[in-house]
């Protein structure tokens, strides 16, 4: 194993830690706004892990995939947090 598929190996690896660390603050959150934060973070690790993936497997197509999973999540946590902030109910 070469040096640069050890440092991509660790680098998933402890993203995949990260991730499993956002998704036990996003539970025990005491605020919508502390989970909505956590749904946020993990979205953007998601990315990041596809993107480091995608390096290691050199494949464009992965790439492309997390570049859509981004854009996707940035509209979730905007339109989620439009929601939260009136209510539930459209002014």
């Amino acid at each position: 194993m070469s040096l640069f598929e050890l440092f991509i190996v660790t680098t998933l690896f402890m993203l995949i830690l990260a991730i499993l660390v956002s998704f036990i603050r996003l539970v025990l959150g005491p605020t919508i706004w502390d989970r909505l934060l956590m749904v946020n973070l993990i979205s953007a690790k998601v990315v990041m892990f596809m993107a480091v993936y995608a390096i290691w497997e050199d494949s464009l197509l992965i790439m492309d995939i997390a570049i859509a999973y981004g854009i996707v999540g940035f509209l979730t946590i905007t339109l989620l947090s439009k929601y939260i902030m009136t209510g539930g109910r459209e002014k």
